[in-house]
């Protein structure tokens, strides 16, 4: 049958087609303008309900709270600012503070490069990532990639929420715009180094710099600081200490991205992958830990603490306590203060032979303890001896058995006596005789009242008044408080305030005297000559050991012009320990602990008005100390009387002499005002004449070497 029409063959169809497509595009064209358009006014809205829904955002959410995200960790600081040793907040993380000026450059060129490109052009949310973000999402059906900013995650982290819903990203965007409105960029950027996560209790990157490489974050080398760029976008899964090949694979892809984004040259980064990851954690730094606890009881509220003392040198000398003290023994532990003399600040302080060493009852500081200071105080007795005219550091004494009162009768370290010897000598060997022979002249309740009125806490046995065994270390004292006595004999007698702290100001005070100037550099001068121990250098510094009865206790205390180092060895239980000796046992590390002050010890200055001079040379009553004839006959100063105030009109011009008048004794008499003569006299009567105003120590010796002393004021 006939067809009624043509069928169009397969070239008709095709030249049909081309026909109808020039038609077709033009229709196309005639149409992408006004598409375009659409979608230009989509997006414009878009944008706009954006901008309006932000602000509308912004204006109905409650203030974000930022107290808990500012909370950080109590930090104890050194005089230099350097880390001695941080405590965890309330809740139990390490989150330190820090500055961003404070970071090794290249993490911050890393952290961006990695994390947020256009961190410094952003208003807080990155317009361009969102948009590539949410057209890669509709493309693929899911999310290929995120548009968070350093911004938003520190929103996140200072407003944490569990879900995960447009609602909640939307909510973070807002708060992220409303930081960086009220907190700039850098802070933002300081949240950030503040409150990101590191794996456990640790948070930000000065907790996580130490805990995983041991240092401070601007001391990082570039793989250290790319493995901390990558971890806290999975803190728990990356640990170096659990993770360890997780760790590395983020550190890599980090070092990959930062040289193809220009930030670090290739070559530099792979450098950097051949470095290993840390396999375990660091303990924070704990130097002077006795020092910053009482920092902190004594300012709980304070977030920093500024301490007086030295990392460097609490560094050195922490192990070499701990050292020594183990040498000598289980259970022992040992205790060392250094004090700088020009200010009395505590440069290093060393409570225990190791603050975690429970076996050494380590938590108990021992520079606080009262314990017996056996010969240590002995200078102390020559020096108030020196002032009174009792004595010269050349004056000839006795050591010989011999009996004070009815039963004491003290013998040497050794079980011998010397003989004849100088003062000077006495001092130097630690003769128990000579001195409780100058403690008998000097007055027990007199000394006691001096280390007392010097800001010593002196305590004496239960029920006991002060006796001549106090010249042996029959007193309890603490190493803080004997350094400061021996500060004091560097200072020409001037005893300072132990200042520990630099964030509290300094008290302005008058300073108690343990000695006159010339009597302190008479000590002085003396110790400096004290034979050292073995292998020590002599003639360095001036020290004085010093043991407690039955071994309890080993003292050493040494002094340049510059500086006091004080050492206690023992067991904080006080039982004794055989062969604990102080030139044994304390000394050593006395020297040891010196060396590592760095420089070269300074001798105190001698004053001008000091008496150097031999036994022949001294004044007759000066050259040797012989026992007193009796109390019928006693010498004593009738006039002025001790703690009188003497108005001889010094302000007024010439000042009038001042009588001085003795009753006992045998003449001649010789007295001495600040310890050096003034006047001889076969009288019991004679006259000074004051150079001015003040505090003067008025002594008075006779034929015999007896003597007496009072203390007054002229005006």
């Amino acid at each position: 049958m006939p067809s009624r029409s043509r069928p169009r063959s397969a070239a008709g169809s095709v030249g049909a087609d081309r026909r109808t497509r020039p038609g077709m595009g033009a229709c196309t064209t005639r149409r992408t303008p006004r598409v375009v358009l659409a979608v230009g006014s989509l997006a414009a809205g878009l944008s706009l309900a954006a901008t309006a829904w932000l602000w509308s955002t912004l204006a109905h959410l409650p203030p974000l709270d930022l107290a808990a995200a500012n909370a950080r960790s109590t930090v104890v600081l050194d005089r230099a600012g350097t880390l001695l040793r941080p405590f965890a907040t309330a809740d139990g993380r390490w989150r330190l503070p820090l500055e961003p000026d404070a970071v090794y450059p290249r993490f911050l060129a890393m952290l961006t490069a990695y994390e947020d490109r256009r961190f410094r052009a952003h208003p807080g949310v990155d317009a361009r990532a969102l948009l590539r973000a949410a057209g890669q999402w509709l493309a693929a059906g899911r999310i290929v990639s995120g548009a968070s900013t350093l911004s938003m995650q520190v929103a996140r982290l200072v407003e944490p929420r569990g879900e995960r819903s447009l609602n909640a990203k939307l909510r973070q965007i807002a708060r992220a715009i409303d930081l960086e409105r009220r907190l700039g960029k850098d802070g933002v950027l300081r949240l950030y180094l503040a409150l990101a996560p590191y794996g456990g209790p640790v948070e930000g990157l000065r907790a996580a710099s130490l805990a995983y490489f041991g240092r401070e974050p601007a001391r990082l080398t570039l793989a250290e600081a790319a493995l901390l760029v990558a971890l806290p976008q999975a803190p728990e899964g990356r640990r170096p200490d659990r993770f360890p090949d997780a760790a590395r694979r983020a550190r890599d892809r980090v070092l990959d991205i930062a040289a193809a984004r220009g930030v670090v040259p290739a070559a530099e980064a792979n450098a950097a992958k051949a470095e290993p990851v840390p396999h375990g954690r660091k303990p924070f730094p704990m130097l002077g830990p006795h020092a910053a606890e009482a920092a902190l009881a004594q300012e709980p509220g304070r977030a920093v603490h500024r301490l007086t003392l030295d990392a460097r040198l609490q560094a050195r000398l922490e192990p070499l306590v701990a050292e020594r003290a183990a040498a000598l023994g289980p259970g022992l532990s040992a205790a060392l203060l250094v004090i700088d003399n020009a200010t009395g600040e505590v440069r290093a302080q060393v409570g225990s032979a190791g603050y975690l060493d429970a076996t050494r009852s380590g938590a108990i500081d021992m520079t606080g303890a009262l314990r017996s200071p056996g010969s240590a105080l002995k200078p102390f007795v020559y020096a108030m001896a020196f002032e009174s005219g009792l004595a010269h550091p050349e004056t000839l004494i006795e050591d010989r058995p011999s009996r004070f009162g009815a039963s004491y009768a003290p013998e040497n370290f050794d079980l011998t006596f010397q003989g004849t010897v100088t003062a000077r000598r006495a001092l130097q060997l630690s003769l128990n005789v000579p001195a409780v022979e100058l403690m008998e002249r000097v007055g027990p309740a007199r000394f006691i009242a001096r280390l007392r009125a010097s800001g010593a806490g002196i305590v004496l046995p239960k029920d006991a008044a002060p006796g001549l065994p106090v010249a042996l270390g029959g007193l309890g004292i603490t190493l803080a408080d004997l350094a400061r006595l021996y500060a004091g004999l560097a200072r020409g007698g001037e005893v300072p305030g132990l200042r520990r702290r630099l964030d509290v100001p300094a008290e302005a005070a008058v300073l108690p005297r343990i000695a006159e100037p010339v009597a302190a550099w008479y000590v002085a001068d003396t110790l400096r000559g004290t034979p050292p121990p073995e292998s020590a250098l002599p003639n360095r510094i001036a020290y004085k050991t010093g043991t407690s009865y039955g071994y309890r206790d080993a003292w050493a205390v040494g002094f340049d012009r510059r500086t006091t180092v004080a050492v206690w060895l023992g067991r904080p239980d006080g039982a004794g320990v055989p062969g604990l000796v102080g030139r044994i046992a304390a000394a050593p590390l006395l020297f040891d602990a010196f060396a590592r002050l760095g420089g070269d010890p300074e001798p105190v200055p001698r004053p001008r008005d000091a008496l150097v001079a031999t036994t022949s040379t001294l004044p007759p009553p000066l050259r040797s100390l012989r026992r007193d004839g009796g109390p019928a006959d006693r010498l004593r100063i009738a006039y002025p009387p001790d703690g009188a105030r003497i108005d001889l009109g010094v302000e007024g011009g010439t000042p009038a002499g001042l009588a001085l008048k003795a009753h006992g004794g045998t003449l001649p008499l010789t007295w001495l005002v600040g310890g050096l003569p003034v006047t001889e006299s076969d009288r019991r009567q004679a006259e000074w004449q004051p150079d001015g105003a003040g505090f003067v120590r008025i002594s008075v010796l006779d034929a015999t070497g007896a003597s007496d002393s009072v203390m007054v004021r002229i005006e």
